[in-house]
């Protein structure tokens, strides 16, 4: 695969792109009164739980008491918590193949909006981190998508302008967040959507 000459840094989220989610189903069927997968993220991403536990500012028992609350899931917080540990379900095929293919040519960093639970996973099993060259998992920056601040800490941090910046995510709301901040950002859905999308760049 030739290097995109105008990209200097590929930032990856991971759910999604590299690893498949099995949770979003789940939450759709359990959350009372969401009509499709885009509310579900729209009201996920601005949970105040959600946030307060992806920053790395709540535990897991107060985050499980707050969702079972918020969205009306009829499960009692263990069977909660035991399926929401195993919303990240494998690697998809391909995933560390592409990054070890691109980390030659690319700075490459994981832009995760996680949770120490699924960040033990993304490390422990699937050793995700060490296949890129800079880590930003949400819940120990303090920051999360689609936030503008997250996206300037991570551009601050690998010191490469917004515009030699490829962002890479399988939600629209969080690339329509790096793009305001001046990031290229395509929404993918799995590691072929990826190669597809870095050769049509």
């Amino acid at each position: 695969m030739a290097k995109i000459a105008s990209i200097d840094a590929i930032l990856f989220d991971l759910g999604g792109v590299l690893v498949e989610l099995s949770g979003v189903e789940q939450m759709l069927s359990w959350s009372q009164g969401v009509a499709d997968t885009r509310e579900l993220w729209r009201r996920w991403l601005h949970s105040p739980a959600v946030r307060r536990f992806e920053r790395g500012q709540s535990t897991h028992e107060h985050f499980t008491a707050e969702i079972i609350a918020e969205f009306g899931v009829p499960v009692d917080p263990a069977v909660f918590l035991d399926a929401f540990t195993r919303w990240p379900r494998a690697l998809y095929p391909g995933a560390t193949d592409l990054l070890v293919e691109l980390a030659p040519h690319y700075t490459l960093a994981s832009v995760s909006n996680t949770n120490e639970i699924h960040w033990r996973r993304f490390t422990g099993e699937w050793q995700l981190d060490r296949h890129f060259h800079h880590n930003f998992p949400s819940y120990a920056v303090g920051r999360l998508k689609p936030d503008a601040d997250y996206f300037e800490h991570v551009l601050e941090s690998l010191g490469i302008p917004a515009h030699r910046v490829l962002f890479v995510d399988d939600n629209a709301i969080n690339v329509e967040g790096a793009a305001r901040v001046g990031i290229v950002a395509r929404q993918v859905a799995g590691p072929a959507d990826v190669r597809k999308t870095l050769s049509e760049l």
